[in-house]
C-alpha cells in the first residue's frame, strides 16, 4: 500500500495550489483521508480531513480558504489551497486510514512541499 503525494511548489502570496494524494495496492476499505503539514522547524499540523461518507473538517488557521475534497472511486483526495500565506509554507503530508488484509491502520505519504513566498 502507498500514498503518492503531488502538487506543491513555489507561489506567490495570495495564489493557489492544488495537492493530490493517490493511493495504491490491494486496500479492502478507505475510511478518513486528510493532510497535516509541519512548516520549517516546527512540529507536524493537522490540516484537513474528510470522512468516506463526505464529511470535511479544517484546522481553523485554513478554514475558509482551503477545500478538501476525495474521489472515492479513484482513491484520491485533494486539497485545494487558495489565498495562500507565507505562513501555509511547508511539507504537506497525506494520510489515509486504511484496511487491508492485515488490518486497519494509519498510512502516510512521503510529503510536498509548499513554498509561499514573493
Amino acid at each position: 500500500v502507498q500514498l503518492q503525494a503531488s502538487g506543491g511548489g513555489l507561489v506567490q502570496p495570495g495564489g493557489s495550489l492544488r495537492l493530490s494524494c493517490a493511493v495504491s495496492g490491494s486496500i479492502i476499505s478507505v475510511n478518513v483521508m486528510g493532510w497535516y503539514r509541519q512548516p520549517p522547524g516546527k512540529q507536524r499540523e493537522w490540516v484537513a480531513a474528510v470522512t468516506s461518507g463526505g464529511l470535511t473538517n479544517y484546522a481553523e488557521s485554513v478554514k475558509g480558504r482551503f477545500t478538501i475534497s476525495r474521489d472515492s472511486a479513484k482513491n484520491m483526495v485533494y486539497l485545494q489551497m487558495n489565498s495562500l500565506r507565507p505562513e501555509d509554507t511547508a511539507v504537506y503530508y497525506c494520510y489515509g486510514d486504511l484496511r487491508t488484509i492485515t488490518g486497519a491502520r494509519r498510512y502516510w505519504g512521503q510529503g510536498t512541499l509548499v513554498t509561499v513566498s514573493s
